[in-house]
């Protein structure tokens, strides 16, 4: 068990019987009353916030999580199965732990991957920045030239992006896995 006062923003909390993620956590000291600590906290399981204050000397059980680098292999359906890369034993991990970037994951892409002590995946990111190829996309225009035009295009996950009028077939372009938006094109 820790003291309150050791906690720091990004810790993983046994709180309430729940695994927590501590994402703001500030020392308050009101005029003449006692200091004390407010956190905010992210449940890991459901994703709903929770508030709470903390007395100074109050103790908390910080949760021991486990993160690691992994090696995105493929689709089974429910789950995306991943390798790890020193031991080479894959793991199904469910895709909601990705959110929206499990949608520009391909075969062999690193990813990260957090287990709590019962060795069950809590949070799993995929990269900030990934590079596809288009697999499909309709030809410019020409003469169509106005600047900042955009249109659709298809990755080679399956996923629709807006891209530059510049942008054909076969070119891999950058995308930003957080927003889904066209970053630039890559040259081989």
């Amino acid at each position: 068990m820790a003291k309150a006062s050791d906690v720091k923003s990004g810790n993983m909390l046994r709180f309430n019987g729940e695994l927590v993620q501590v994402t703001e956590y500030l020392h308050r000291t009101p005029g003449n009353l006692r200091a004390f600590y407010q956190a905010k906290m992210r449940n890991v399981r459901t994703g709903k916030m929770a508030e709470y204050r903390f007395r100074p000397d109050e103790e908390v059980e910080i949760a021991r999580v486990e993160t690691k680098n992994y090696q995105y292999l493929y689709d089974d359906g429910e789950n995306f199965v991943i390798m790890d890369n020193d031991s080479f034993e894959q793991v199904p991990i469910p895709k909601h732990l990705f959110g929206d970037a499990a949608e520009f994951l391909s075969e062999g892409m690193q990813v990260m991957v957090a287990f709590d002590e019962n060795d069950e995946p809590i949070s799993a990111e995929a990269p900030s920045h990934v590079e596809l190829e288009i697999t499909y996309t309709e030809p410019a225009v020409k003469g169509d030239t106005s600047s900042g035009a955009m249109k659709y295009a298809t990755l080679q996950t399956g996923r629709e992006i807006k891209v530059p009028l510049f942008i054909n077939q076969g070119d891999k372009v950058k995308v930003d896995t957080r927003t889904g938006e066209y970053l630039e094109r890559v040259k081989d």
